[in-house]
C-alpha cells in the first residue's frame, strides 16, 4: 500500500487489492521479472518483483519517482499472510495450521522473522525472514504488524483494512498472534524530480541464523541489484537449456494461468463436460494421478509433430518454475501409420531434456486411443486445464486463441435517486446478560445481537442448524456454509475458516429496482448503514433490518426431515410510497470438499420441470449422483449459474456486477465459474407484505429433487416447515427444564448446551473453527451420553453404529467418513473402550436390554505396521458379526494390555491426542488410561453379571483390583497422580518434570472412577485447585506448565503456541472433569464455584468480559486461551465433546437428576447458598414436576422423597409407563408432583480443599 501522508489517500502499487484505476497503469511480464508499472498525482511508481536463483529469496523493489515540484511523503506499508505449511494443510484448516506459528521482531535489522514450531523434535521447522530497506531517499522509522486481526480489522478487506484508516506506525505486535501475517511501514519522503527506492525481501529458511544472514545479506543495495542481474541470468540459462526462445516462454507462460485458474476457452467444450459420469479414480488404470493439474494434446497428424515438442518444452519450462502439471498425450492416428506418429513421439520424450518424467507423477503420459474406452476419453478431456488439438492450428494459434464476448444483459438505469438515509438506534429490548452487543431473551431461548452501524462482534457468533442428514452454520454477519450427509466430504457451498473477514459463498440482496440501490438483509455481504438485528434460537436464526423504507426479516432454518434449507425473506413497505423492488439469493457451488478440488467438475442447469436451478458433480465419487438445487416460489424468476456473470472480473460480493443489470442472464452449463443465482422482482404498495421463500436443497436423483421441489412450494411448506423445527427443538429441549435461582445455569441447562450436543456434535459435525465431518470413535459415544435424559433413541442408534466400526482384532476406526467409512486406523489406547464404557451408561439409565444381543458386523484391513501411527484406508465388512455385547468385550480384553509397571500402554496416544510420542514405541504407559480403564471393568462387570456373563465378569474385577494396586504403587508422584510414562520409563506429569508437572486428567478420574485412595485423591484434587484453577483469568488449566522448551517429546502438542488448546491452556473437556470430580467427593460450593466458572455466559456477559472472551457466550467453546496476550480468550467453539459433559455436570453432578433404567435418581449437591430449585421432567408421556427443596430437620447427606403426596423409599422416582394419547384416565394421571427435601446445608468453607488456601 502506498499512501500520500498530506491527503491520507492510500492505493496499491498494483490493481489489486484496493483497485485504484491509476494513470498509466501497466503490468509487464518478462522471465525474469514482473513490472507494475503506474502514475498518480505527479508521482510515477514503478513495482519490480524477482526470485533469487541462488536462494530462497523473493525481491520487491518499489521505486518512487516525484515529477512535481513540491515534497512528497509516501507512506509505505507491505502485506503477506503467512503459512509455512503445504498448501493443501492451509486450506484444508487454515485457523489450525496458524496455531503453529510464532513471528518476532528482531529490533537490530528492523526484520520480522516468523517460524512455524516444530511438532517433533525431528522435525526441521522452517524460519521466515522479511525486511524493508530503503536505498535512496529519507527514509522513516520501520513500524511492523503481524497479528491480522489488526491489520484487516473485522469484517474488514484488503482493499480498505483497519490499518490504513489512520496516518500512524503499526502496533508492533509479535508473538503468538493466532493469525499471521507479514507487515512493514515506514514513511519515505522524495524531493522534487528526485527519487526513492526501498526493496521489500522475503526469505525462507531452515534455522533461525540462517535468516538473519539472509537479512544482512539482502540490506545491502548491492546485494540487490546483483539478485536481478542474477535472475536475467539464469532465466536465459534455463530458456537455453529446454531450447527455447523468449516468444516461446511468453506462450508457456500464458498457458501457466489457465493451469492455475481454469479458462473456460481452453477446456473441452461445455458439451463434452457434460457428458463425463466418472471421478478422479477412473485416471488411476493409466497411471495419471488427478492430483495435479493437466493438460491434454490430441494428435493423428504426424505432420503436426511440432505441437508435441512445443508442449514437451512447456512441461519442461513449467517444472523447472516450479509448477507441477501431468501432460497427456493421445495417439489418435489410427491408420497403419499410428505406430510411427507413437514412435516419433516417444523419441522426442527420450532424447530430450524430459527423457526421465515419462510415465512419472507429475510427467508425461503417451497413450493410445484405441486402449482408452470412450468414457475414459470423456474423463481425461473433463479434467484437463488444457485441451488442444493438432485439428485447431497451431501451437502459436491455439494458445492465441481468444473466446469470443457474450453480450451481456443491459445495465440497469435507475429512474430516480432514493432518499437520504438516516441511521435510526434501535430501541432496547428486555435482554438478560446484555454485554452491549447481546443478550439472551428472559426465556432464555434466543440470543439476541444488535449491531449498530458500522459494529461488529469481536468474533464470528454462529449458529448450527442442522438435521441428522443436512445443515448449515450461519453467522451473526450472514455468512454461511451449508452441506449434506458429510459437512467436510460434501459441502453445498464453500466452508470459511476466517474468523477475522468471515468470508461467505451464499449471499442476499434486496434492490430497489427505481434507484439501483441494493443492500443485504444480513450484515454482509452488502451491508446497508441502518442496525440490524440478529436472533439465533434453537433451528433458526433471524435477521431483522429496514433499509430504505423497506422493512426485513429473514428466517433461515432447515427443514426437520428433509435436506432443505429455508432462506425465508419477509419485506413490508414502510416508505409511504410505492416501490418495485427485487430479491436475489446467491451461492458459489461446491458438491464435495474443496471448491479448488471440485470448480472443474461442477456443472448447473435449468430444470425444464420446476425452472429451478440444478447443480451436479459426478467427479465426486461417493456422491455422484447428488443433485444440488437453489428455488424460488416464483415464476417470473431470472436465474444464473455463471459466478463471473455475477460478481464480475475483481469484483466481490459486496458489490456484485450482477446487481448493476436488470436481471439475470438465464446462464448456465458444464464449464462455468459454477455458481447458483436466483432473483425475483415484484411490486410492494405502501403498507403491503411480500414473502419470498429461497430453498437449497439437495436430492439423491432427479425424481426425489423434483419430489422436494413440489412439497416445499405448497403455500403453507416454509410456515410447516418452521413450525416443524420448533416443535421438534421444544419438545427435545425441554425432557428435562429446571429453574434455579441462578439464570446462567437456566439459559445454558434449559436448552443451548443441549441444543450444541446434538445439533452441533452429533448432526453437523461441523462448527466454524472446525469442519471435520467425520465420526470420531470416541467423540460421538460421549456426546450421545447427554442424549439419555432427550433422546435415548439417538444413544441407541449411535451404539450401534460405532460398534460396526470395530475391527475383528477389538479396536476400532479413530474416526471415518460417513457414508463410504473411509477413516484411520491406530493404535490409540483408549478408543475403543469408550463402546463398553458409553453401553454401560445406556443400559444402566434406560431399560434397555435388548441392545446387548443386537448383531452387529466387524471390520477387516491390515494392522497398523509398527512403523506407523495410522493410515487411511476403506476397510471391508467382515462376515463375522456379534451382539454389541460381545462387541463390548472384545474391546475389554483388546484394553488388559499393559507395561512394566502393570500400567494399560498408551500406544500412540490416549484421550490427548497430541501426546503421541509418549509410548509409540509400545512400552509407554497411561496413568489417566489406568482409572478409566478400572472404571470401564468395574461397571462392566456389573453388566456381565446381569448376564450370567459370570467368568468375564471375574476377569473384569480380578485385573481391575490389580490395576489399582499398580496405579498406587506406580502412578502416586506425592502430591498427584502422574500423567504417564515414556517408553524409556521416565515419568510425565512429575514434579520431577520441568513441563506438564502436573496434569488434571488422572487427578479427576482418580474420584471420578472411584479407583485412587481416597487420602491421595482428595490431595490430588486439592492440587489441582492449587495450581491449574485460576480463577483471576477465569479458567482452568488441563495441565501446568505448557511444553515449549524443554527435552521432552510427548508428540505434537509441543507444536502448540505455550497456552492454547490442551498445551497447558483451558480444555474445557478435561475442566469439566475436575469440577465433577469436586461434586462427587462432596465438594459442593467448589464444585458449583467451578461450573460457574466454566460457564461461558460468565465470560461474556458484560462488555468487558465480551472483549477479553471474544466468542459466543451461549455455547461452550472447546479451550480459553490461557497465556498472555491471550488469556481468557475463548478457542473453538460449538465443535467441542465439552457442551454434552457441561450439560451432565450441570444436571447431574450438581443438580443430581440421574436417569436410572426404573426412573430418575434425585440426589442434588446444591451450593449451600442456594434454597432449592424446580425442574419438569418428561418421561413416556408423563411430567413430573419437581420441587427441591431444604428441611433443617433432615440429616446431612439425608433425602427424602413425595411422589403425588406419597412418601417413598430410596432416592429414585420410578417413572411410569408409556401413556398412549387419550388413555390417560385409564392409566392413571400424566402430572405428578414430587417434592424432594434435602439436608440444610452448611458452607463448606472449612472443607479440606477449601483449607488448602
Amino acid at each position: 500500500y502506498l499512501r500520500d501522508v498530506a491527503t491520507g489517500e492510500f492505493w496499491s502499487t498494483a490493481y489489486q487489492p484496493t483497485l485504484y484505476a491509476a494513470k498509466g497503469y501497466e503490468a509487464i511480464f518478462t522471465q525474469s521479472r514482473a513490472e507494475f508499472r503506474q502514475h498518480h498525482a505527479g508521482l510515477e511508481i514503478h513495482t519490480e518483483i524477482s526470485v533469487s536463483p541462488e536462494d530462497d529469496v523473493e525481491l520487491r523493489r518499489i521505486t518512487l519517482i516525484n515529477r512535481s515540484s513540491v515534497v512528497r511523503n509516501i507512506e509505505l506499508t507491505s502485506y503477506a499472510e503467512v503459512v509455512l505449511a503445504t498448501a493443501a494443510a492451509d486450506a484444508a484448516h487454515p485457523a489450525f495450521s496458524n496455531l503453529f506459528v510464532q513471528t518476532e521482531f528482531e529490533q537490530e535489522s528492523s526484520a520480522i522473522l516468523c517460524t512455524r514450531r516444530a511438532r517433533s523434535q525431528k522435525e526441521v521447522p522452517p524460519w521466515l525472514m522479511y525486511v524493508m530497506k530503503g536505498q535512496s531517499g529519507e527514509q522513516g522509522i520501520i513500524s511492523c504488524e503481524t497479528d491480522r486481526a489488526k491489520f484487516i480489522g473485522r469484517g474488514g478487506s484488503l482493499s480498505n483494512p483497519a490499518a490504513m484508516q489512520h496516518i500512524s506506525p503499526l502496533s508492533n505486535t509479535v508473538g503468538s498472534v493466532l493469525d499471521p501475517i507479514i507487515s512493514l511501514r515506514r514513511t519515505v519522503t522524495v524531493k522534487p524530480h528526485e527519487t526513492a527506492i526501498v526493496d521489500l525481501v522475503l526469505g525462507v529458511t531452515e534455522s533461525r541464523e540462517a535468516a538473519l544472514a539472509q537479512v544482512g545479506k539482502y540490506q545491502s543495495a548491492r546485494m540487490a541489484d546483483r539478485t536481478f542481474d542474477l535472475a536475467w541470468t539464469h532465466r536465459q540459462v534455463t530458456l537455453h537449456h529446454i531450447n527455447a526462445s523468449e516468444q516461446e516462454a511468453q506462450l508457456y507462460a500464458r498457458l501457466a494461468g489457465a493451469l492455475i485458474y481454469a479458462d473456460p476457452a481452453r477446456r473441452a467444450s461445455p458439451a463434452v463436460l457434460r457428458n463425463n459420469r466418472w471421478g478422479q479414480n477412473g485416471l488411476w488404470s493409466y497411471g495419471i494421478s488427478g492430483d495435479v493439474p493437466l493438460v491434454l494434446l490430441r494428435i493423428s497428424d504426424t505432420k503436426k509433430i511440432e505441437l508435441v515438442r512445443q508442449l514437451i518444452k512447456a512441461h519442461s519450462y513449467w517444472r523447472l518454475k516450479g509448477l507441477t502439471i501431468e501432460l497427456v498425450i493421445l495417439n489418435e492416428d489410427v491408420s497403419v501409420y499410428r505406430e510411427s506418429l507413437y514412435d516419433q513421439i516417444i523419441s522426442m520424450i527420450s532424447f530430450g531434456i524430459e527423457a526421465q518424467m515419462l510415465d512419472k507423477p507429475g510427467g508425461i503420459f503417451v497413450r493410445r486411443l484405441e486402449q482408452i474406452p470412450r468414457d475414459d476419453l470423456v474423463l481425461l478431456q473433463s479434467v484437463a486445464r488444457i485441451v488442444m488439438d493438432d485439428e485447431q492450428g497451431t501451437f502459436t494459434e491455439q494458445v492465441e486463441h481468444r473466446a469470443v464476448l457474450e453480450p451481456s444483459v443491459p445495465a440497469l438505469h435507475p429512474s430516480h435517486s432514493g432518499p437520504a438515509e438516516i441511521p435510526a438506534r434501535l430501541p432496547q429490548r428486555e435482554l438478560i446478560f446484555s454485554n452491549g452487543l447481546g443478550g439472551f431473551t428472559r426465556d432464555g431461548h434466543e440470543y439476541v445481537i444488535t449491531l449498530q452501524s458500522g459494529q461488529m462482534t469481536p468474533a464470528p457468533w454462529v449458529n448450527v442448524l442442522a438435521n441428522p442428514y443436512f445443515g448449515t452454520v450461519i453467522s451473526e454477519s450472514g455468512a454461511a456454509y451449508t452441506w449434506v450427509e458429510n459437512s467436510h466430504e460434501f459441502r453445498l457451498t464453500p466452508w470459511s475458516n476466517d474468523p477475522v473477514q468471515d468470508t461467505t459463498g451464499e449471499a442476499m440482496y434486496i434492490r430497489d429496482e427505481q434507484t439501483g440501490q441494493f443492500w443485504s438483509p444480513t450484515p454482509s455481504p452488502a451491508r446497508g448503514i441502518t442496525p440490524y438485528v440478529i436472533r439465533h434460537g434453537f433451528g433458526y436464526s433471524v435477521f431483522e433490518h429496514t433499509e430504505n423504507g423497506i422493512a426485513s426479516k429473514l428466517w433461515v432454518y432447515v427443514a426437520v426431515d428433509a435436506p432443505l434449507k429455508f432462506s425465508v425473506l419477509k419485506l413490508r413497505n414502510v416508505s409511504g410510497r410505492p416501490r418495485r423492488v427485487s430479491a436475489t439469493a446467491y451461492c458459489e457451488w461446491v458438491l464435495g470438499d474443496l471448491r479448488d478440488n471440485c470448480l472443474l467438475h461442477v456443472q448447473t442447469e435449468m430444470d425444464l420441470k420446476s425452472g429451478a436451478l440444478l447443480a451436479r458433480n459426478h467427479y465426486n465419487t461417493d456422491y455422484s449422483g447428488r443433485i444440488a438445487f437453489l428455488d424460488v416460489n416464483d415464476e417470473t424468476r431470472t436465474l444464473t449459474g455463471d459466478r463471473k456473470e455475477f460478481i464480475g472480473r475483481n469484483g466481490c460480493l459486496s458489490r456484485p456486477a450482477a446487481l448493476k443489470r436488470q436481471r439475470l442472464s438465464g446462464k448456465v452449463g458444464a464449464g462455468l465459474d459454477p455458481c447458483g443465482a436466483v432473483q425475483v422482482t415484484f411490486d410492494l404498495s405502501d403498507g403491503e407484505d411480500r414473502e419470498i421463500s429461497f430453498r437449497l436443497g439437495v436430492g439423491r436423483n432427479l425424481i426425489e429433487v423434483h419430489d422436494l421441489i413440489q412439497r416445499f412450494r405448497r403455500a403453507d411448506a416454509s410456515r410447516t416447515a418452521l413450525e416443524g423445527v420448533w416443535d421438534y427443538w421444544s419438545r427435545t429441549l425441554g425432557a428435562v427444564n429446571v429453574d434455579t435461582p441462578d439464570p446462567a445455569v437456566n439459559v445454558m441447562a434449559n436448552g443451548w448446551l443441549l441444543y450444541q450436543t446434538l445439533s452441533c456434535r452429533l448432526w453437523g459435525r461441523t462448527g466454524f473453527y472446525q469442519s471435520g465431518g467425520a465420526y470420531g470413535f470416541r467423540d460421538q459415544l460421549q456426546d450421545v451420553m447427554a442424549l439419555v435424559h432427550a433422546e435415548p433413541a439417538l444413544t441407541r442408534e449411535h451404539l450401534l453404529r460405532a460398534a460396526t466400526h470395530q475391527f475383528r482384532e477389538g479396536d476400532v476406526q479413530h474416526w471415518w467418513h460417513p457414508p463410504a467409512g473411509r477413516g484411520v486406523r491406530t493404535n490409540f489406547s483408549d478408543d475403543y473402550l469408550w463402546l463398553p464404557y458409553a453401553t454401560c451408561r445406556y443400559v444402566t439409565c434406560v431399560a434397555d436390554t435388548g441392545v446387548l444381543d443386537e448383531k452387529l458386523p466387524f471390520l477387516e484391513s491390515r494392522p497398523v505396521k509398527v512403523e506407523e501411527e495410522a493410515y487411511y484406508d476403506l476397510p471391508n465388512r467382515s462376515e463375522e458379526s456379534d451382539t454389541l455385547y460381545q462387541h463390548c468385550v472384545r474391546a475389554i480384553k483388546l484394553g488388559l494390555n499393559f507395561g512394566t509397571h502393570g500400567l494399560p500402554l498408551m500406544g500412540c496416544g490416549d484421550w490427548n491426542d497430541g501426546m503421541n510420542r509418549v509410548g509409540n514405541e509400545g512400552r509407554g504407559e497411561s496413568v489417566w488410561l489406568a482409572f478409566f480403564l478400572y472404571d470401564v471393568l468395574t461397571q462392566f462387570a456389573a453388566l456381565a453379571r446381569t448376564r450370567q456373563d459370570l467368568d468375564f465378569a471375574d476377569l473384569c474385577i480380578t485385573q481391575a483390583r490389580q490395576l489399582q494396586l499398580n496405579i498406587e504403587q506406580h502412578g502416586w508422584d506425592g502430591e498427584w497422580y502422574r500423567r504417564a510414562y515414556f517408553d524409556n520409563g521416565e515419568p510425565l506429569g512429575s514434579r520431577t518434570n520441568l513441563e506438564c508437572q502436573i496434569d488434571s486428567l488422572p487427578q479427576s478420574w482418580a474420584v471420578l472412577s472411584g479407583g485412587g485412595d481416597p487420602l491421595r485423591s482428595r490431595q490430588a484434587m486439592q492440587s489441582v485447585d492449587l495450581r491449574l484453577v485460576r480463577r483471576e483469568a477465569g479458567l482452568i488449566q488441563l495441565f501446568d506448565p505448557p511444553f515449549d522448551k524443554s527435552k521432552l517429546d510427548p508428540g505434537y502438542i509441543i507444536g502448540y503456541i505455550p497456552g492454547v488448546r490442551e498445551n497447558g491452556g483451558q480444555y474445557t473437556h478435561g475442566a469439566i472433569w475436575t469440577a465433577m470430580a469436586f461434586a462427587l467427593m462432596g465438594e459442593h460450593d467448589h464444585a458449583w464455584e467451578l461450573f460457574s466458572l466454566l460457564n461461558p455466559v460468565h465470560h461474556g456477559a458484560t462488555a468487558e468480559q465480551i472483549a477479553t472472551y471474544k466468542v459466543e457466550p451461549y455455547v461452550v467453546a472447546a479451550d480459553v486461551y490461557g497465556t498472555a496476550p491471550h488469556t481468557g480468550r475463548g478457542g473453538w467453539t460449538w465443535y467441542t465433546g465439552s457442551s454434552g459433559w457441561m450439560y451432565r455436570l450441570g444436571i447431574e453432578a450438581i443438580l443430581g437428576l440421574c436417569r436410572v433404567a426404573t426412573g430418575l435418581q434425585v440426589r442434588p449437591s446444591l451450593p449451600p447458598a442456594w434454597p432449592g430449585f424446580r425442574a419438569t421432567v418428561h418421561n413416556n408421556g408423563h411430567t413430573y414436576t419437581i420441587i427441591v427443596e431444604r428441611d433443617s430437620a433432615l440429616s446431612q447427606g439425608t433425602v427424602q422423597i413425595e411422589l403425588d403426596g406419597a412418601t417413598i423409599e430410596g432416592e429414585v422416582i420410578p417413572f411410569e409407563s408409556h401413556v398412549d394419547e387419550g388413555q390417560g384416565e385409564e392409566t392413571g394421571s400424566q402430572e405428578h408432583k414430587v417434592v424432594v427435601r434435602i439436608a440444610d446445608e452448611q458452607s463448606t468453607e472449612g472443607s479440606t480443599i477449601k483449607a488448602a488456601h
